[in-house]
């Protein structure tokens, strides 16, 4: 035998496709048992058709299907080596071929390599026998070619390395002969050749030696003494020279196998009989017991199919005068379903991404069972509510592989328990349960709580202060749950977004950059999207609006009497007036809304309180009484309007009364006395109105005759019968009401148009709110023409009304 490995090139390849398309193929090695751990058994590259590096990069393991790990694959060379002593003997016994299975498994693809490992014997044991001495008894009476069966050696190897011949050492009386039972061992008799004379020889000294084929050769030697006894012509007898039972595996202690029987012819002592085994290897010893006496076998150890079939046993019966008799008894053992199917796992798929393609491999095993027949047929199973599919590969490997598509946020775990069945009786299970993590993917966008978010900041507010915050969710983690905040670009009020509020891209927080005037933006909105850490990153869209919230932040002003004017307003009033007189009317606006906007009137002070009222709400100045005599010719007021608002704010005006006898030519003569200058600047201001009004009036005109006409053309069911009459001189302008956020006229006010005759020529008093009323005696006429604009900015009801 070659110290080096012996490579069976191309001994057998077998091609099995199973369910999953895996293939198998089977390559057996030679090698001598007892080489020295790390020799080299062959390299497998080669055989498979492989490049190098190609076993690593296909994940590659050497499994043994045995309880050891004999041998290691070095994946980088190829190399097969011994991992641990392997002894022939210890591992098949007497078995003509010893095999240790293994399997080379590559995961990406899958395929299987069957490796099968022959270990073939060398000469590393002698034969030998169970005792060193032999005694026998034999009678002197005894006569030729008589039998006496010898024990045989045992040699544990195989082959020509096994026991090829025994040799008996000369002498005169006995001869050795071998021969062969049905079980297929060899037996060995001693054969009286000459007939024994005690008187001469009482006792004889052989030497059997047993000699093998090995080289070197080996040989084993046992002393046979021979007592020579007195006639006793009666042997015992079995009643069968042969016993074949059969014994279930497990079986318990005690438990009877078989009861063997010998007879003798004798009488007395002679015809005692007594049982014992004959020359048996120890180990029945220890699994079985025979009573001496009668002659019962029963069960001492345990039994076990697995490690041996079947059991050769030598019985001897001798009676009292030390004759003998012998049989054979052949135990056979009966496989019983004593082991549980066992699952191996190869690899496992852990973390399994949940973007996974259908038929990802997960779990590769495999199910062995040591029990043979159906007891060792197996079948495997999983959970019927898993995403997963179990495929039979050969060789009893399986894999379990994705069937339908995984989600993490659903499910981030699978416990998956394996069961293996044997189809024995009864049935054994094995379990195994695997844990499988599933990894994320970036497949949830952010959800924000709401789609639509309302938040109010009150104006004149802090810059940098927090308006609030909006939050969203994404149901992946780590990286992909990772959520910041952005603003989508956009215009508020004409300008971009972003120069009103940031957004805490961490935390969702929305703050405002400048303090915000309600005045100016009453509201805006901005879309905020929130995006992930993914990739590539998902995203989602939120709307918040902000309601910008009024604060009474600014005073009323007066528009009549006007406010901060330095030329005083001076309103006429006839002497002849009456109680509850229409003098003049207060109006003032607020530039904030709602309740901070509501406007109240008040008369702080008076030349004479008794003489005038002014209206809490619509700021109409009245007469109280009648005007008499006594009362003084300048009549000056001063009004306070309040808004209501926290806290309240107000603003006051100066309004002159100069009461009159009416525009007369005396009073007209007295005030031209002192401001004649100003006559001039009087007419042509009236003139300027009179066209002002006659242009209004023309405009008003053509805009109801265009109206009729549209009316017409689409022809309505009502159509307008009449046109409104217009007066020659000044319109009646209808009774309008202004929004208490722009202005405060709310009900309607008679104004006064006056035309005298004098050196004055004409005047016109009107639109009393808007234009001031500029006495004769004023001395800043002149100084104000732009007051005349205002006229445009608060319509009012006119009519014409002559003094009395």
């Amino acid at each position: 035998m070659e110290d080096s490995t012996r490579l069976i090139k191309g001994v057998s390849l077998l091609f099995l496709l199973s369910v999953s398309g895996v293939v198998c193929v089977s390559i057996r090695y030679s090698l001598p048992e007892e080489k020295k751990i790390g020799s080299l058994v062959a390299n497998v590259l080669k055989d498979l058709k492989l490049g190098l590096g190609e076993l690593s990069a296909r994940g590659a393991q050497l499994i043994s299907k045995s309880n050891k790990q004999y041998f290691q694959l070095d994946t980088h060379s190829g190399n097969v080596i011994i991992n641990d002593k392997i002894d022939r003997e210890a591992l098949c016994g007497k078995m003509d071929f010893c095999l240790l299975l293994s399997e080379i498994v590559f995961q990406n693809p899958l395929k299987i390599y069957s490796i099968e490992m022959q270990i073939e014997d060398i000469n590393d044991n002698s034969p030998a026998f169970s005792q060193n001495e032999l005694d026998l008894s034999v009678p002197e009476n005894v006569p030729t070619n008589t039998r006496f069966p010898l024990e045989s050696a045992q040699d544990t190897d195989l082959g020509e390395n096994s026991i090829q011949n025994y040799t008996l050492s000369p002498n005169e009386n006995f001869r050795l002969e071998a021969r062969s039972a049905r079980s297929g061992n060899k037996y060995l008799d001693l054969v009286l050749e000459k007939p024994l004379d005690r008187e001469k020889e009482a006792q004889l000294g052989l030497t059997l030696t047993a000699v093998d084929g090995g080289m070197p050769q080996r040989t084993g030697t046992v002393q046979i003494h021979i007592n020579i006894l007195d006639i006793n012509d009666n042997f015992p007898q079995f009643t069968q020279s042969e016993y074949i039972v059969g014994l279930n595996e497990n079986s318990p202690r005690d438990t009877l196998v078989l009861k063997v029987e010998a007879r003798d012819l004798d009488l007395g002592s002679n015809a005692q009989v007594t049982y014992s085994f004959h020359q048996v290897p120890q180990k029945i010893n220890h699994l079985f017991h025979l009573h001496q006496v009668t002659g019962e076998i029963t069960v001492l150890g345990a039994i076990d199919y697995e490690r041996e079939s079947s059991y050769d046993i030598s019985i001897k019966a001798t009676d009292g005068g030390g004759l003998s008799g012998h049989c054979k008894v052949l135990v056979e053992v009966e496989d019983e379903n004593d082991n549980a199917p066992e699952i191996s796992v190869i690899s496992i798929t852990s973390p399994l991404a949940e973007d996974s393609p259908l038929d990802t491999l997960v779990v590769l095993f495999s199910v062995t069972d040591r029990d043979s027949g159906d007891n060792g047929r197996t079948s495997c199973s999983v959970e019927m509510h898993l995403p997963f599919l179990l495929k039979t590969t050969v060789n009893n490997y399986y894999q379990l592989v994705t069937q339908r598509p995984l989600d993490r946020e659903k499910d981030p775990e699978y416990n998956i328990t394996i069961t293996a069945t044997d189809r024995g009786s009864p049935r054994l299970t094995s379990k195994r349960a695997i844990g499988v993590l599933i990894s994320d993917v970036n497949d949830n966008p952010p959800e924000f709580e709401k789609s639509k978010y309302e938040m109010q900041l009150w104006e004149n507010n802090i810059p940098g202060l927090l308006m609030g915050s909006v939050r969203a969710v994404d149901l992946d983690v780590e990286e992909n749950a990772k959520v910041t905040y952005s603003l989508l670009p956009s215009n508020a009020s004409g300008g971009p977004v972003a120069s009103y509020v940031s957004i805490n891209s961490e935390t969702g927080n929305l703050y405002v950059l400048r303090s915000l005037d309600y005045e100016q933006i009453k509201d805006f909105q901005v879309t905020v999207r929130a995006s992930d850490g993914g990739s590539p990153p998902l995203s989602s869209e939120a709307v918040v609006r902000v309601s910008v919230l009024d604060e009474n932040d600014n005073a009323p002003f007066f528009l009549y009497p006007l406010q901060n004017s330095t030329s005083p307003c001076n309103d006429l009033v006839p002497k002849s007036v009456e109680a509850g007189y229409l003098v003049a009317k207060a109006v003032a606006v607020d530039g904030d809304s709602g309740q901070n906007s509501w406007l109240s009137y008040e008369l702080l002070k008076a030349t004479d309180p008794s003489l005038f009222s002014l209206g809490a709400q619509n700021g109409e100045v009245r007469t109280r009484r009648a005007l008499t005599e006594r009362d003084t010719n300048k009549q000056r007021l001063i009004i306070q309007v309040r808004d209501n608002g926290h806290p309240p704010q107000t603003s006051t005006a100066t309004l002159n009364i100069l009461p009159v006898d009416g525009f007369s030519d005396p009073y007209m003569n007295i005030a031209s006395v002192s401001h004649e200058a100003s006559e001039e600047e009087d007419g042509s201001l009236t003139m300027y109105l009179v066209v002002c009004l006659a242009a209004v009036s023309f405009v008003f005109l053509i805009c109801i005759i265009l109206f009729v006409v549209i009316k017409m053309h689409k022809k309505e069911s009502r159509f307008i019968t009449a046109l409104p009459h217009f007066p020659p001189t000044l319109p009646e302008i209808p009774e309008t009401g202004v929004d208490s956020q722009s202005g405060s006229l709310s009900r309607s006010y008679q104004y006064d148009v006056c035309l005298t005759g004098g050196s004055l020529s004409s005047e016109f008093r009107f639109l009393r709110p808007l234009i001031p009323v500029f006495s004769v005696g004023d001395p800043n006429l002149s100084e104000n023409p732009q007051i005349s604009s205002g006229s445009e900015e608060i319509p009012d009801q006119v009519e014409s009304r002559k003094p009395k």
